[in-house]
């Protein structure tokens, strides 16, 4: 195993380092939540990948299966799920709580990108039914976000059980995070399946303010988070639940031995992509910053082998870029220029399809000093300098930088290095909040 490098701000403030230290696993347990049980590729991502550590996790679904079936025994299950939701060995959640005895499914909930994930980001989704079990599959990603009344008819219990890839655009949290709103107004119980966060419980980015929530959807920024947020779907409930005030009779099942230093690799669950276009874990800790560029007119490489890998456009000089990009020594990350064409399916968004174009190839080479969000600021803040071609082409940018000041900031063309030392210290100033709800130990996050 290589050497340890010194780390980074992002994992330090991870690890709650830079604030004296963080909790142990077993938090207490903040007033108003339910009793907790006790807790028991593409190629660019080869290289990137750590060491062959690997360490059995099993999830909150086989945890809930294994001791804790009490919760749901004998009541009627809205289960909120997707293609992600699978045990360490494989089996699919709606398989296995279908042949579970004293389990009853009533209805399936799915999010963007559909019950089996093979649905294009944005697309909306109709209600069905599944084939397998026959149970009705209602959309929270087409009509409406949230369970209606009828949607939740019959329902005694909500769960929640997807894999997230922690990054705030990713929708899949806040479809969590409106249905608890939902089941707090019914009085329904509301449990969260919790799973790891693939990129470990490292933070990058800035920090969401509320008054830019509803800028765009709200479901790819709901609440104040980072935008690498470091957390799991469970404390993401936690903090939420509580936070917002919310007053769900919240229940989260934990990951059995899951720690905040351990990238996905190292859990021994098999990957599934949680979204056509998020192939690897590379991927989804890539995003984590790229996804600041969808709001642009340039490509990540969707309709490429390899999305969220690239970033380029018929008018950029990938040359020119990166001769400005080297004098800030972006850690853990290889730059490189190439040409890429993207292709693929009219209906899947693909910017510039069947065009050759030239664009800087992103290789992760050290994904524990790498910052994912601070590189992606960089490259777009010297794209923007050296093209006027240039354009922001959504408001979704501002919400996703987090804050007008910081939208404000990159229009003026302030220096990433200084943007990126005020969004710290709004960190720094949100952790001892975030730090409340954590279920998992750090790890090695907080000795090397």
């Amino acid at each position: 195993m290589k050497p340890r490098q010194p780390l980074p701000i992002a994992v330090l403030l991870a690890a709650g380092l830079l604030l004296g230290g963080a909790p142990g696993c077993r938090s207490a347990q903040p007033p108003g939540e339910a009793p907790r049980d006790t807790m028991p590729p593409a190629p660019t991502a080869q290289a990137a990948a750590p060491a062959a550590r690997q360490e059995r996790v099993l999830t909150g679904l086989e945890v809930l299966v294994r001791d804790s079936l009490h919760l749901i025994r004998g009541k009627r299950v809205g289960f909120i799920t997707n293609q992600s939701a699978v045990t360490s060995t494989g089996e699919l959640g709606i398989d296995l709580l279908a042949r579970t005895p004293g389990v009853n499914v009533v209805s399936l909930f799915s999010p963007e990108h559909g019950i089996r994930g093979n649905v294009e980001a944005g697309k909306k989704i109709d209600t069905s039914r599944d084939e397998k079990t026959g149970l009705p599959i209602y959309s929270l990603y087409g009509k409406t976000q949230r369970p209606t009344d009828e949607m939740l008819e019959g329902v005694d219990v909500l769960v929640f059980d997807i894999q997230d890839i922690g990054a705030r655009p990713y929708t899949f949290v806040w479809t969590m995070a409106m249905a608890m709103e939902e089941a707090a107004k019914r009085n329904i119980p509301f449990i969260v399946l919790d799973r790891p966060n693939p990129i470990t419980a490292a933070i990058d980015g800035p920090l969401m303010h509320m008054d830019v929530r509803n800028v765009t959807q709200a479901i790819t920024g709901y609440y104040a988070v980072p935008l690498r947020h470091g957390m799991t779907s469970g404390e993401v409930a936690r903090y939420y639940n509580q936070d917002a005030n919310v007053g769900a009779k919240l229940h989260v099942v934990p990951a059995a031995g899951w720690r905040g230093d351990m990238w996905f690799e190292e859990t021994g669950l098999p990957f599934v992509r949680p979204s056509p276009n998020i192939r690897s874990v590379d991927a989804e800790l890539k995003y984590s910053g790229l996804v600041l560029a969808e709001a642009t007119n340039l490509s990540v490489g969707r309709g490429t082998e390899a999305p969220f890998s690239y970033l380029g456009a018929p008018w950029m000089n990938a040359e020119r870029v990166l001769q400005r990009v080297r004098d800030y020594n972006l850690p853990g990350v290889r730059l490189t220029a190439t040409r890429i064409t993207p292709s693929g399916p009219r209906e899947n968004w693909i910017p510039f399809r069947d065009t050759t174009f030239s664009a800087i190839q992103i290789d992760v080479t050290d994904r524990e000093a790498y910052e994912p969000a601070y590189t992606a600021l960089v490259l777009l803040t010297e794209i923007k300098r050296a093209h006027p071609e240039f354009r922001i082409t959504n408001a979704g940018f501002t919400q996703m930088i987090g804050s007008r000041w910081a939208r404000e900031a990159f229009d003026r063309g302030e220096d990433p290095r200084t943007i990126r030392q005020r969004w710290q210290q709004e960190v720094r100033e949100w952790l001892p909040k975030r730090n409340r709800y954590r279920l998992y130990p750090p790890g090695d996050l907080a000795t090397r």
